[in-house]
């Protein structure tokens, strides 16, 4: 059999990886990489997925994942999904240590795998609205000035860099959307003009703020055409992902509100100078609050402005068309229909998606405790076999070192497992199986939870060490100590069930002892 194309996808776990993941698993050989994991994010798990909690902006373990992938056969297209997002206007620093640092992670580590294309996730929003009656095309200048755009202008230009090394692909993306809705203002403006609230019906401006959208199963389309046709666009070349034109906030307030009432709602426009200070004054009692809304001032800027694009180049060279039954427009009766079958789902989901990204702390500390693993494994089994083990853990000293060290290996990975994924489960699934074994060779579960209480005394000496975890003190005991004290407690729970399932046992078949095994560690 012909093997399968290799594919790399960085933020598998986001909205767009999701859905390219589930689109192509049977057609590629895909290792998706993510900062979480592949059961948190609803990720499609398939047999031809290889899955990799990484951080692109943690250059050493990206170092680690990209070595294995090169190791393995290396990969034909890379499509760099990862970024940070949101709509608070603040320059926030994720931004330049994902979209910018992290991509210059990607790029430098993509040298040897021999890469037939690197397929770039860039937005619209990267260049700056264009001028009214005009339109933005593949030749616009990717010159936006949100901080969320400076960071896709410098992605965009920093692949020329690589142009001798693999040929890329730039692909503008207009906002995208599913019957879900999914996309953040889109969610808040129809939480808001479907309400009772105060200002259901007010639009900013004259109401023609407007911006090109695309549903989730045509932006999987697109790309899904991309790879097939890997070959065909030029090195560099920009690709538009969108429908043509674009459409306004009154176009929306009507569709949705028809539909939604079952009548025509006439919206109340509010001027423009009106809007500047009421913004201010909604985020300054936000501040007070400490519940800042989602509508920020920076927004005013954009009031009646037209994001309108001309896609037909794109389409005549991928021969590719989004579909008019998908266009939003046509498609808020669905989303509508979502809204009132499945509330609580619709509003799991798009909270979901409104959640700012944040630096994922549990995979640094996961990277410590590898980093630091062997120092810890060496203390530790000095605190257990050392000259006051004897008197705190007289049971371990009936198990061999040799034995003794492979169970601090498998505890310890279990606990990093348990970190990396946020998955405390993992932890104590793997404590309920080692308190039955410790039952059965004679401990006391006072002992087995004294040696955990050691292995997190060792760990928290050398993270607090470590310069690097300077910015983490206060999420240490979160994922260290709480992680191992989630599984102190499962141990003690299980040794109270099996010492009164004991008791009961012998009262029923009046054994006067039950043996336990012998200890062999």
């Amino acid at each position: 059999m012909t093997p399968l194309p290799r594919l790399i996808v960085t933020g598998a776990s986001g909205f767009i990886g999701r859905h390219l993941l589930e689109a192509v698993k049977e057609d590629y050989r895909i290792f998706g990489l993510a900062r979480r994991s592949q059961a948190r994010s609803g990720a499609p798990v398939h047999p031809n997925i290889s899955w990799f909690q990484v951080d692109i902006g943690e250059r050493e373990a990206l170092e680690r994942v990209m070595g294995k992938i090169r190791e393995g056969g290396g990969a034909d297209i890379l499509i760099h999904l990862a970024a940070h997002y949101d709509f608070t206007g603040d320059k926030h620093p994720e931004y330049r240590r994902t979209n910018v640092h992290g991509l210059e992670n990607v790029l430098d580590l993509s040298w040897g795998l021999g890469l037939k294309r690197f397929v770039f996730s860039s937005s619209l929003a990267a260049c700056k609205f264009p001028a009214p009656g005009e339109v933005l095309d593949e030749t616009a200048e990717p010159d936006g000035e949100h901080i969320y755009a400076v960071t896709k202008c410098f992605g965009e230009r920093v692949l020329r860099k690589y142009e001798s090394v693999f040929p890329s692909t730039i692909v503008r993306f207009a906002a995208l959307f599913s019957d879900w809705c999914e996309y953040p203002p889109l969610f808040m403006m129809l939480g808001t003009w479907l309400s009772k609230a105060w200002n259901a019906r007010i639009l900013a401006g004259d109401g023609e703020s407007a911006i090109p959208y695309l549903h989730i199963r045509d932006g999987v389309s697109f790309l899904r055409t991309v790879m097939d046709r890997i070959d065909e666009p030029a090195p560099g070349e920009v690709l538009n992902a969108t429908v043509d034109g674009s459409v306004s906030h009154r176009e929306l307030f009507e569709e949705a509100a028809g539909h939604y009432f079952g009548y025509r709602r006439r919206p109340l426009l509010m001027p423009k100078p009106l809007c500047a200070v009421g913004l201010h004054a909604m985020n300054l009692a936000g501040r007070i609050t400490g519940h800042p809304p989602f509508e920020r001032p920076w927004m005013v800027r954009y009031i009646d402005k037209k994001l309108s694009v001309d896609g037909r180049r794109t389409r005549e060279r991928l021969g590719w068309s989004p579909r008019t039954r998908l266009e939003l427009p046509r498609r808020m009766p669905f989303l509508l229909e979502n809204l009132k079958m499945d509330p609580l789902e619709w509003g799991r989901r798009n909270r979901a998606a409104m959640k700012q990204v944040r630096l994922r702390a549990n995979l640094k500390i996961h990277g410590l405790l590898e980093k630091h693993e062997k120092e810890i494994h060496e203390i530790f089994l000095g605190r257990i076999f050392g000259p006051e083990g004897a008197n705190r853990f007289p049971t371990y000293q009936r198990v061999t070192v040799d034995q003794h060290q492979w169970n601090i290996r498998l505890i310890h990975r279990q606990l990093m497992n348990a970190i990396r994924t946020q998955e405390r489960g993992v932890f104590l699934r793997y404590c309920r199986d080692l308190a039955r074994l410790r039952f059965e060779q004679g401990f006391h579960a006072e002992e087995v939870c004294r040696a955990l209480d050691e292995l997190n005394d060792v760990c928290l000496q050398f993270l607090f060490q470590d310069p690097d975890a300077d910015d983490l003190r206060d999420l240490l005991t979160l994922h260290i100590t709480m992680t191992i004290r989630f599984g102190s407690d499962e141990i003690q729970d299980t040794f109270e069930e099996l010492t009164t399932h004991r008791a009961r046992a012998r009262k029923i078949f009046g054994e006067t002892e039950t043996p336990r095994s012998k200890v062999v560690g």
